[in-house]
């Protein structure tokens, strides 16, 4: 009795964030070298096609984040918006995505945040327990020894059922109404320069308001990742998000500039076991609708 009583104790004395959530989203060179001849194994590589072309992973399909992004309509469309689900899954199928897939993702010159975006997508299309990252992208598969192709990849269209959407992108009504909200915490995932006013972003002709969205944290997605594509250490990730305020158990809510870079702070937060929605209109649409901003020293 006394045994299992210590083990009970053990257990709870734990860290309620496990860190096995990682495990399951990210996966090593070792891991898809493995699994290079697997059928069902579909490896997206995020970025432009001259990168495409310099060498690629065998069997990569080139994608760029237009090509999952709702197309641009109305006089001031907003940037890199979710698409449609039926638009979605026949972009996905054309990919080679199917119902038995197993997706990996990986970025090469972009930066890790555009290879998030594109698992954010595939999560919210109801794909995400089926979604990889490659952490470290290219660089990290040629310095495992892996072979670059060069050579366009042949692909077959995927045969992909009606995708059952899950709610992760909100709008800024949401935002709004859950700013400050117990279980709730608005992360902004820009550059701290960005988050302080000290700099707007934006197109020089159309520029952002200064500083963040009233009550947000920051967790900058540079602070939970590192130069090399790579996740930042655990505990280094588990600190920043205890910082801004975030508890086991709440959502994170986070916003960049036009929601790629908070893609990546989603990513980080779904390491740690965190419920995530990401505000898709960002600080762009923020600026537009005249929210409420704070700034900060």
């Amino acid at each position: 009795m006394r045994v299992v009583l210590a083990l009970l104790l053990l257990m709870l004395a734990q860290p309620a964030w496990a860190e096995s959530a990682r495990d399951r989203l990210v996966v090593s060179p070792a891991w898809v070298a493995k699994r290079l001849s697997d059928p069902d194994l579909v490896i997206l590589q995020v970025g432009d096609r001259p990168g495409y072309q310099a060498g690629h992973i065998p069997g990569a399909r080139l994608l760029m984040l237009s090509d999952i992004a709702a197309p641009s309509t109305g006089p001031e469309p907003l940037i890199l918006q979710m698409p449609e689900p039926e638009a979605l899954r026949a972009r996905l199928a054309a990919f080679g995505v199917s119902d038995t897939s197993k997706i990996v993702v990986y970025p090469t010159r972009e930066g890790i945040q555009s290879a998030t975006r594109v698992v954010f997508t595939l999560d919210a299309a109801g794909l995400g327990q089926r979604t990889f990252l490659l952490e470290g992208g290219m660089s990290a598969w040629t310095a495992s020894g892996g072979k670059a192709s060069t050579e366009a990849s042949v692909i077959t269209p995927g045969k992909l059922s009606a995708l059952k959407m899950r709610p992760l992108v909100v709008d800024a009504a949401f935002v709004r109404e859950h700013t400050g909200k117990p279980g709730y915490v608005v992360v902004d995932a820009r550059a701290p320069d960005f988050y302080s006013g000290a700099r707007a972003g934006g197109m020089p002709s159309k520029p952002h308001k200064s500083g963040h969205i009233a009550g947000a944290a920051s967790v900058p997605f540079t602070a939970v990742t590192t130069p090399d594509f790579k996740l930042a250490a655990a505990d280094e990730i588990a600190a920043k998000f205890k910082a801004a305020g975030v508890k086991s158990g709440d959502t994170v809510v986070a916003y960049c500039h036009v929601g790629q870079q908070a893609t990546a702070t989603i990513f980080a937060a779904r390491t740690l076991g965190l419920k995530v929605l990401l505000y898709d209109g960002s600080f762009e649409e923020w600026s537009r609708l005249d929210g409420a901003v704070e700034t900060s020293k």
